[in-house]
């Protein structure tokens, strides 16, 4: 037997006969470059995971060569020119069509650009133990249907609406009750059993006539339709039994209104998830987070994470993931940075990616359906962990189902929000 596998290794490790040139310099480079040209297939392993600064000189005019033949190439562990942890690209990157990785992907991988630049990712197992890995404990992580799976049980056999949870959804102004009734029903289509949508006064028959399966209920409001600290004690008592209050889309941003705002931040006694303009209320005052006395679940865009942050869109675009985390540490708060992978960050800094949803989700009133979906699930008693998982993944596999069976652009928010069962059906399965 050792005879024999030794002699099987011989045989591997006899010469391939394939000749091996070094160009180990841009001299070399202009020597071959000739012959390069007409190479098909090429195998990028030229910069390795642990680059962060720009690549420059030789290596950059050998990246930008192999992409300006566009010929199949092929990367090794990662695309030469990609930084591993925010997916940026470090001046000049490969694209390549498919990339091979080892034990796991990188977060660069995943991310865009870095997504576009890894082409189709396939992760090579080189043999590191499961208790090895196990104890790693990566502040990163994937969101898989195994993971968002387990979040589910099934429900009782005589549950009934007083027992799958009540959602207090607080929003809306003049010209925005859509944004209202869209977060008030995505919340029963997430399988809420009660939602109550506290609006402006004269409001109110406009929305019932839009979210007919919801309660609704008139706040008073100023003498320009929107609601202001007057409405805070009705909003305190109208918390009483319920497990979840969302706020702020189509709130609106008038200085009442932010007191207002304010006030249930720091008094809710049940799980806040926060969107739209109950961002912008507290963009220039974030402090006000830390005296929550309830978990807090904040939804922000990239352009309200800016505010939040005193930053600048293309800042947190450039490291997404160190933006949420530590916003979310400071605050103690989750974070759902929303975009194109989805990331979600929670106060102990862990980081979880989502894969689904797609460009067709580029309109309107998507975040409202999103947050409706979000609190709906709290109000099923999903920790703010879970229901933040489980919403992002269902909301994007939503849209990912709509893509394909209606086509890549033009679906709705609405219909977004209507699929949500047919998704909970195929995960829970």
């Amino acid at each position: 037997m050792v005879k024999g596998d030794a002699a099987a290794n011989l045989k591997l490790m006899a010469p391939l006969k394939v000749p091996v040139v070094e160009i180990p310099d841009e001299q070399s480079f202009l020597t071959h470059k000739t012959g390069m040209l007409h190479q098909e297939i090429w195998i990028d392993a030229i910069l390795g995971t642990g680059l962060k600064s720009d690549v420059k000189g030789y290596f950059k005019k050998i990246i930008e060569f192999i992409n300006a033949l566009s010929r199949p190439v092929f990367s090794v562990d990662i695309p030469s020119g990609l930084n591993s942890d925010t997916g940026q690209v470090c001046g000049s990157c490969i694209r390549a069509q498919a990339t091979a990785t080892f034990a796991f992907a990188k977060t660069g991988h995943i991310l865009f650009p870095g997504a576009e630049y890894t082409g189709h990712l396939e992760i090579i197992d080189i043999g590191i133990p499961d208790h090895i890995a196990k104890n790693i404990r990566p502040k990163q992580h994937l969101l898989t249907p195994k993971i968002i799976r387990t979040a589910f049980r099934p429900r009782i056999p005589d549950a009934h609406k007083g027992t799958t949870g009540h959602v207090l959804v607080v929003s809306g102004s003049p010209g925005k009750t859509g944004a209202a009734a869209m977060t008030a029903m995505s919340a029963m289509r997430a399988g809420a059993g009660l939602v109550t949508l506290a609006i402006p006064e004269s409001l109110n028959p406009v929305i019932e006539t839009q979210a007919l399966e919801t309660m609704t209920y008139p706040l008073p409001e100023t003498k320009t339709g929107i609601i202001g600290e007057s409405s805070f004690n009705k909003i305190m008592d109208l918390l009483s039994g319920k497990k979840c209050l969302a706020i702020g889309p189509g709130l609106g941003k008038a200085a009442e209104t932010k007191k207002l705002v304010h006030r249930i931040i720091k008094e809710s006694p049940v799980t806040i998830v926060i969107d739209a303009d109950g961002l912008n209320n507290i963009a220039d005052s974030t402090e006000i987070l830390k005296k929550a006395k309830a978990p807090l679940i904040l939804t922000p865009h990239p352009g309200e994470m800016a505010r939040l942050m005193d930053s600048t869109t293309g800042s947190v675009q450039k490291d997404r993931i160190t933006c949420a985390r530590k916003f979310a540490e400071k605050f103690n708060v989750h974070i759902i940075l929303k975009g194109a992978k989805t990331i979600i960050a929670h106060p102990e800094g862990n980081i979880f990616i989502n894969p689904t949803g797609n460009p067709g989700m580029a309109s309107g009133g998507m975040g409202d359906v999103l947050t409706g979906i979000i609190a709906g699930l709290v109000a099923q008693d999903f920790s703010p962990e879970s229901a933040a998982h489980t919403g992002v993944y269902l909301h994007g596999a939503a849209a990912d189902k709509l893509a394909e069976k209606i086509g890549p652009v033009g679906y709705l928010a609405t219909e977004v929000m209507n699929e949500i069962p047919a998704q909970i059906k195929l995960i829970a399965e």
